[in-house]
């Protein structure tokens, strides 16, 4: 039998549905559909789409209803759209997420324009929620074509009249920006913004750029910008229902008039029949395991198989992966499975259809596993991966450190008159005793946001004394020590004798086919850096890091699945016996296939069950043990211990990691960490230490739709009996003990039916255990707690999170906590409640901002990131180091650290070009060149015309003293040319100067001075270099004319 059409079309085609669908249409009744259990819905509905060529409205009871279905769907229909509710609609003072807003605008611009999937889901309630009038749309998009004839003023003007807010960098939705002949636009709808290029009145490039980097990522031919807002509510969704289209209503109401009903009990008039049913199918019964490890189950299934070939009937099994696929081949015989269907996809539940004599099966029900929702994707702002620390934002009132002169306060940027009618912009930096530092911003390279450990800031710098240039000498010799320790450190494990792996076997090769996520591309990267340490014959010692939920779990599981088909024992630490008991769980959904005995040492375990696990691990009769730090115990002995996982190393305590380096000098270790660290360190370390950072979050990632409101009761009742109603569970956050029984109690009156526990971290540990055991188990509803909530945890089913006064948490906290919700395939809410007064008209402003912080993964979030970053580095670092990183700062610190490694190393490496180029016939800055006119200077500089933000002008010139080799600096002049458009003369001789500079450096050339004949025409700068160490010319020759250049 083949694939999912063939069996779709045996289904459309069966008499009892194709008499059904004949009648179907405006004046005809409606067809119902009894008798269909819940998980052969959504593949009765893509029957029917196949037959029926109209789009076709799938209207479910519910938002839970509606996930289950489409993720179903999409099995068989892959381009089927999912109307998500706008929710909060009716709350006040909440605002809406612009995710959902943006995607819910993008469908209905389809439906206008016609080009729709075949297929939409949605709810009832969302088709009658407010959405721009019918109509609306078309005539509120602009399209813009590559080569097309526009005005680019024509274009601003559209922007502006249409509410685009105009900024420096188009980064949120509803914004746009202009340099030069480029606009950026992030439209309403779209997933990532475009960047529009204009030559004269001609539009002649467009392209999608990245919301971080800012860089393009792929042109384009045309593009509809949006200018209809998401504030439009003249109409309402059920509007964009067509007379051709078709409803098509699952467990209708009573008065339901769709066209289309599908139900699991009776729906049709006169006597009940089950003509159209699809029912459960009895594969006998099959325990967690029974099918992989019991014969006789596989007996059992394989005579079932035998009775429906016998009975002709067409028999599919979806799974989850091909590598499921290849291991079922392996435990089944090929006479078995004779005309039966293995295909791919996602289903919970089989289901058989007897009036086509269709039996389709769902390996998960076989072996014994939940099934693995996929998430649904969203057509949400792409981001490729997290926003890296940036060094040169400064904002006023901000400590900075200057290369010479130490640490001071930034005033402002402020122009400084120089005579001749011409001002320079400068930055005013003050240090101690008021001293007062102007910084031209040409030499801004020089001057970095000062990033400490903690909270503790250093005093300003003098600049009458020598503190400054103690403090450095002091920082790099301590780092100096530092990073040979490091370095001897890991030659020492070069040195230890370690077990070396054997490569990938083929089981593993399946095992790794059955994850049933696809791998992102840092997670890969972690995965093949690992084994490839344990393939090698020294021990290995490498951490992961990671944000929760990112797949550091998966890179650990299948380093302890190479080591088990090596032969080789697994002990996995966890620091709590919560965690220990769900990676317990993870490790044995994984691993059900495949024929490896995995136990948990815990408390949660009885001394007897314990006392088996110990005498089983001395005879190897145990691959994988999981556990506390029971497993560094004097009774726990292996028999052949090959790896140690340990998990959230920094929560456990000296001694416990004193313990690990000496129990585990000669085996593998894999450490997994939570707390992500900064790019700059982990670049600085490369070398030093073995390091994998997976930043690149799992796709399809629902972000969290967070709301900002006053403290409402009624919200909060609300919130939680929504959550209740999808069978889901809540985080109520209060951060003060004392009051923590009394807000437990009012939470049991507002919902009577939820069962409401405590938990913060001044109980005995034991009873905090056991609480947080039960929540994970399902058996509380609502757990009302301080900060402690786990951060390795992982509790899919708890998918809303109330905060109670948001205010007082810091941003990176608040950043952790709504990490805690949003990991399942559901839709996750996350509530900040502010006191009333922060939400009232008079503090208008202060709630603005509160919402601009905390709503998006904006501006807000990468200082939150920040802050995370600068704890993760002090923890790998220690304290003595973390005194340096407050003492010089952290950008330098990692500079320094960086130049030791390679120093210790013997690499000679050039950090910046140590080149003093000066030319006095050339101006390094605007007001120079104003000031002495255009016939006797050559311009090299970033003029305001081509870089117009002064932030954005501060980053080119530090990004460009940066550069030490073509290679960078022709990456960076792309970035550019990509950025800001074509390049005027000032930039071409500034790149000039670069390249003079670089060749000089390579020559071994520190100083280059050179004269000019008064009579010097305003021109273009041009070198040639003869080798050796001379230059042949430095002179100037007429501009030549721009050319027009193409794409980008």
């Amino acid at each position: 039998m083949a694939g999912h059409d063939e069996i779709l079309t045996l289904v459309a085609k069966s008499p009892p549905i194709a008499a059904k669908l004949k009648h179907l249409g405006p004046a005809g009744a409606p067809a119902r559909f009894s008798h269909v259990i819940e998980s052969a819905q959504p593949f009765l509905v893509a029957a029917i789409a196949q037959e029926v060529h109209q789009i076709i409205w799938v209207i479910a009871p519910n938002v839970r209803a509606q996930e289950l279905f489409y993720e179903s769907l999409l099995n068989w229909i892959p381009r089927a759209a999912f109307l998500p509710e706008a929710e909060f609609a009716a709350v006040e003072n909440i605002l809406p997420d612009p995710e959902i807003a943006a995607e819910r605008l993008g469908l209905l611009t389809q439906l206008e324009k016609g080009n729709a999937p075949a297929v939409i889901v949605t709810t009832r309630l969302a088709l009658d929620q407010a959405a721009p009038k019918s109509g609306s749309l078309n005539s509120a998009a602009l399209e813009l074509r590559r080569g097309q004839a526009m005005e680019m003023e024509q274009l601003l003007s559209a922007l502006s009249q249409a509410g685009y807010e105009r900024t420096t960098q188009a980064v949120t939705r509803g914004q746009f920006a202009v340099r030069g002949g480029i606009v950026d636009i992030f439209s309403w709808q779209a997933s990532l913004p475009t960047r529009v290029e204009f030559f004269g009145d001609e539009i002649e490039s467009l392209r999608e750029f990245d919301v971080d980097t800012q860089t393009s990522v792929r042109t384009l031919d045309r593009v509809t910008v949006l200018l209809g807002s998401l504030g439009d509510s003249d109409g309402c969704v059920h509007d964009y229902i067509r007379v051709h289209h078709i409803t098509l209503e699952l467990e209708p109401e009573e008065d339901s008039t769709a066209d289309i009903q599908i139900a699991e009990g009776w729906i049709e008039e006169g006597p009940e029949n089950f003509e159209t049913a699809f029912q459960e199918c009895d594969v006998g019964e099959l325990g967690v395991g029974d099918f992989m490890l019991v014969e006789a189950k596989r007996a059992q299934f394989a005579s079932r198989l035998e009775e429906w070939r016998n009975q002709k009937a067409s028999v599919a099994i979806y799974f989850q992966t091909e590598g499921e696929i290849e291991r079922f081949r392996e435990i089944v015989s090929p006479d078995a499975l004779a005309g039966v269907a293995l295909i791919e996809g996602t289903l919970s539940r089989g289901f058989c259809f007897p009036a086509a004599n269709l039996v389709v099966l769902s390996a998960n029900e076989l072996i014994g596993r939940f099934p693995v929702h996929g998430r649904r994707r969203l057509q949400r702002a792409e981001r490729r991966n997290r926003a890296q620390i940036d060094f040169s934002e400064l904002s006023e009132g901000d400590l900075v450190v200057h290369l010479e002169h130490g640490i001071g306060r930034f005033l402002q940027l402020t122009e400084m008159p120089t005579g001749g009618g011409a001002n320079q912009e400068a930055l005013a930096l003050e240090f101690a005793e008021g001293a007062k530092l102007y910084v031209p911003l040409e030499q801004a390279y020089l001057v970095s946001r000062y990033v400490g450990v903690g909270k503790k800031s250093p005093p300003l710098s003098s600049l009458a004394d020598t503190k400054w240039t103690r403090a450095k000498r002091n920082a790099a010799a301590s780092i100096f020590d530092y990073a040979g320790k490091m370095l001897a450190l890991q030659a020492a494990r070069e040195t230890n004798p370690g077990h070396a792996f054997a490569p990938d076997s083929k089981w593993q090769a399946e095992f790794e086919h059955s994850f049933p996520y696809r791998e992102t591309p840092d997670q890969f990267k972690a995965i093949v850096e690992t084994k490839s340490d344990m393939e090698r014959p020294r021990p290995m010692d490498r951490l992961i890091c990671g944000d929760v939920g990112f797949g550091k779990t998966e890179v650990a599981i299948r380093a302890a699945f190479k080591a088990v088909m090596d032969g080789k024992q697994t002990a996995v630490l966890a620091p709590t016996t919560v965690l220990a008991q769900q990676h317990f769980e993870t490790f044995r959904q994984r691993m059900l296939d495949y024929p490896v005995r995995i136990e948990m040492l815990s408390r949660f375990r009885s001394q007897a069950e314990q006392k088996k696990i110990l005498q089983l691990l001395r005879e190897g009769g145990v691959d994988i043990v999981i556990g506390t730090h029971r497993l560094i115990s004097g009774d726990v002995v292996f028999k052949d211990l090959g790896l140690v996982v340990i998990d959230e190393e920094q929560r456990f305590g000296v001694l416990h990691k004193e313990k690990f380096k000496e129990l585990f000098k000669l085996v593998d270790v894999l450490t997994l960490s939570a707390t992500p660290i900064p790019r700059t360190l982990y670049l600085s370390l490369v070398g030093v230490k073995d390091m994998s950072t997976i930043e690149t979050p799992p796709q399809n990632r629902l972000p969290v739709e967070t709301a900002v409101c006053a403290y409402d009761e009624r919200i909060i009742r609300d919130a939680i009996n929504r959550e209740l109603e999808r069978q889901g569970q809540v985080f109520f956050l209060h951060n003060r003990v004392q009051s923590i029984e009394k807000v437990r109690d009012r939470i049991a009156e507002l919902c009577p039916t939820a069962r409401v526990e405590f938990g913060h971290g001044q109980m005995e540990s034991d009873e905090l255990e056991t609480v947080m055991h039960r929540f994970v188990a399902g058996r509380i509803d609502v757990l009302v707690c301080t900060t402690i909530i786990e951060s390795g945890l992982d509790i899919p089913n708890a998918n809303t999170i109330i905060i109670d006064r948001a205010d007082r948490f810091g941003l990176a906290d608040l950043y952790q906590l709504r990490g805690r919700v949003g990991r399942a395939e559901h839709k996750a809410y996350a509530y900040l409640l502010l006191p009333r007064e922060m939400m009232t008209i008079g503090a208008a402003r202060k709630r603005i901002n509160a919402i601009k912080q905390y709503s998006s993964l904006g501006a807000g979030f990468r200082i939150a990131m920040r802050d995370l970053e600068i704890r993760g580095a002090g923890s790998i670092l220690g304290t003595a180091q973390s005194g340096h990183i407050v003492a010089v700062g952290f950008d330098l610190y990692c500079q320094l650290l960086k130049q030791a490694v390679a120093q210790i190393k013997g690499q000679k490496k050039r950090w910046r070009l140590e080149v003093d180029l000066r030319f006095d016939f050339v101006a390094t800055n605007e007001a120079e060149f104003v000031r002495a006119g255009s016939n006797s200077q050559v311009s090299a500089f970033l003029p305001r015309t081509y870089v117009g933000d002064t932030t954005l002008r501060i980053q080119a010139y530090r990004r460009l003293a940066e550069v030490t080799t073509q290679e960078q600096l022709d990456e960076l002049l792309k970035e550019w040319r990509d950025r800001f458009g074509i390049f005027p003369g000032p930039v071409e001789n500034l790149i000039t100067l670069t390249q003079i500079k670089l060749a000089a450096a390579k020559a071994q050339i520190t100083r280059k001075f050179s004269g000019c004949s008064k009579n010097c025409h305003e021109g273009s700068l041009y070198f040639d270099c003869n080798g050796g160490n001379t230059f042949a010319v430095v002179s100037t020759v007429p501009r030549r004319p721009r050319r027009r250049t193409g794409g980008h």
